[in-house]
């Protein structure tokens, strides 16, 4: 499976100021983001949830073959059952949700299906984070744009509220494609930057290479 930009772009900006103790994944797919806060941090739990049982085993296998194993572990599990189970709050909740939009229509019905059906609800990742995260923790989310308002208004919904947000354009000419938000249960100013990926085709701004060169072997 194919490293994700949006999957780089959190796992690199999420911020680590406060020191987390323990860091959840929620959606890992083949645990980028979980390897990246390993890399970045001195976290001693770094916890990741996969319910696809073939990314599920391609990150459990990246997680064995990584410098920070020690630290690792991925649950097969869905959201749900993890939050029903697990008793224990996190200083940290990182998320590239599965999302489904029509940038991603094909002409393949059936994948298209299988994508709208296996996309996560915001409200039902926002309900279980809020149940998984310590009261002075801070939940980081990757989004399409376009969803921002209203997946904001429900956040508020679950006492969460944005402490900061960078908004992603594809090049100086494109639009917003994705936003990135920091949400806790403390209510702030927030915090709003821009990022643009490429100046041109595989020519990456200076702000790009900055924030994710620390986890590319060639940037």
């Amino acid at each position: 499976m194919k490293v994700g930009t949006d999957g780089v772009l959190v796992g690199a900006w999420t911020s680590i100021e406060k020191n987390p103790f323990s860091v959840l994944d929620i959606g890992s797919g083949t645990g980028i983001i979980a390897l990246m806060l390993a890399q970045r941090t001195s976290s001693e739990i770094i916890d990741a949830i996969e319910i696809d049982a073939d990314a599920y085993e391609q990150c459990v296998d990246n997680f064995e073959q990584s410098p920070w194993g020690d630290r690792l572990f991925c649950y097969h599990a869905s959201l749900e059952e993890f939050a029903g189970e697990i008793e224990d709050k996190y200083d940290l909740i990182v998320s590239n949700p599965p999302f489904y939009s029509e940038d991603y229509k094909t002409q393949n019905n059936s994948r298209d299906l299988a994508r709208f059906q296996d996309a996560m609800p915001f409200e039902h990742l926002l309900k279980n984070a809020s149940k998984l995260l310590d009261e002075k923790g801070s939940f980081c989310v990757v989004i399409p744009f376009k969803e921002e308002a209203s997946f904001l208004i429900l956040a508020e919904k679950f006492k969460l509220f944005p402490n900061k947000m960078l908004h992603v354009k594809g090049n100086t000419t494109s639009e917003v494609k994705r936003s990135l938000i920091e949400l806790s249960f403390h209510q702030s100013a927030t915090h709003k930057d821009e990022l643009i990926i490429e100046t041109e085709r595989h020519e990456y701004t200076q702000d790009y290479i900055k924030l994710t060169k620390d986890y590319y072997l060639k940037m």
